[in-house]
């Protein structure tokens, strides 16, 4: 038998990022020569490469090796905000709205000021605190003069006993108007700082402000009062804003009852698609309710991702693969580096010269994985990118050799 060696001719240009199929096809050059002697006819045809040629040519490698095969449960799903990660922005004391800083789709911090309120609520607060601030001054300086004098047998031990009695109880109301500030989301120590400063200029008092701050951080989602809108009364808007942390998202999975029992929590969920065709996202089961609905008769099951980068919107509807099981493999490799050349499967080894035909038998396999039975062996090292192109080279070689 005549021995055809498939070689390549053309010189290969290096691969840009951009490069298209056509510009990666010609790295691949003319195939001609003769076949190995004593080889099969499919068996051990060889496309001979240099390093620099398969670099150029996009084709990666990766060894034949152990590993698992995932079974997988597709069924659909419908992201939603996490229930966790959604506040709202109080109006904590009645007033009327004085400034808004936020519009919708703002970013939000936790603490940062986001209303501002005109309250004589909150007035009234920072006064009783501010009275019981100084007169707390007043008894404790009445009250250690009181102790010295009585220690120096200078005054009667009712009368320092009156004043301790008069501090203690100035105490009292001071702890309790500060604890009131706090129930109303108001810093006391923001509160003398601001009273100070009102007293240093001719400006208007601040004492009726009342800063509404973000509970959360994320951001902005919805506005639901305008400036002048009175709030936090009988029958008025409690809220200002609804915030929402989008840096994490659920997804409400419809399984089907007869799956339910192979659908546990931590498992793995991976996005196959979306209508916009993105794949590749992966999280996990975060809870499977123990309870079916009666009107569907299936049980809440929810997934939870990152989203980081803001790719995913609420709302979105998805189809999901849910990872239930995985079985050890002896052997397995891409399904990216399987083809089939006229009935056969095979992929390509790569050898010092190049890269050769191999013939495989295959046995189970999943979206991504695919068992080999036999034709490889453990560690060699396989062609598992651009596969396509070797499949094409060695088909146009064939081709010549029948003309």
């Amino acid at each position: 038998m005549k021995i055809r060696v498939l070689c390549l001719l053309a010189v290969l240009a290096p691969a840009t990022a951009t490069a298209d199929h056509d510009t990666t096809q010609a790295a691949l050059g003319q195939a001609g020569g003769t076949r190995a002697a004593g080889a099969h006819e499919h068996g051990a045809e060889t496309i001979k490469l240099t390093p620099a040629q398969i670099a150029a040519s996009g084709i990666a490698v990766a060894p034949a090796g152990a590993g698992t095969l995932s079974r997988r449960l597709t069924v659909p799903g419908t992201m939603t905000l996490d229930a966790g990660r959604i506040a709202r922005a109080p109006a904590r004391v009645a007033g009327t709205v004085a400034e808004l800083r936020k519009r919708l789709g703002d970013p939000v911090t936790k603490g940062e000021i986001i209303a501002i309120l005109d309250s004589r609520e909150a007035a009234d607060a920072k006064t009783e605190f501010l009275t019981a601030l100084v007169t707390y001054d007043l008894k404790k300086t009445l009250y250690e003069r009181a102790k010295v004098l009585w220690r120096q047998k200078v005054s009667a031990e009712w009368q320092y006993l009156q004043t301790e009695a008069e501090f203690r109880q100035a105490q009292l109301k001071l702890d309790l108007a500060r604890q009131k500030l706090s129930a109303l989301d108001l810093d006391a120590a923001e509160v003398e700082r601001v009273t100070r400063e009102d007293t240093q200029t001719s400006g208007p008092s601040r004492l009726r402000e009342y800063p509404v701050r973000s509970p959360i951080s994320g951001r902005v989602i919805e506005r639901k009062v305008d400036i002048g809108t009175a709030v936090g009364g009988q029958g008025q808007p409690d809220d200002l804003y609804t915030i929402a942390d989008v840096s994490k998202l659920w997804i409400e999975l419809a399984v089907p009852t007869a799956e339910l029992v192979t659908v546990q929590e931590k498992q793995i969920v991976e996005i196959v698609k979306d209508a916009a065709g993105r794949t590749g996202q992966a999280g996990r089961i975060v809870f499977v309710s123990p309870m079916l609905d009666p009107a569907t008769r299936s049980a809440r099951v929810i997934a939870e991702i990152d989203n980081d980068h803001g790719m995913w919107r609420p709302g979105t509807f998805v189809t999901t693969s849910i990872v239930i099981g995985e079985e050890p493999l002896e052997l397995r490799l891409p399904r990216s580096a399987v083809q089939t050349m006229q009935g056969e499967t095979v992929v390509f080894v790569q050898t010092d010269e190049g890269f050769q035909r191999r013939d495989v038998t295959i046995g189970r396999q999943d979206a991504e994985m695919v068992e080999i039975l036999a034709g490889v062996e453990a560690g060699e090292s396989v062609a598992v990118e651009n596969t396509f192109l070797l499949k094409a080279e060695l088909g146009k070689g064939a081709a010549a050799h029948d003309h």
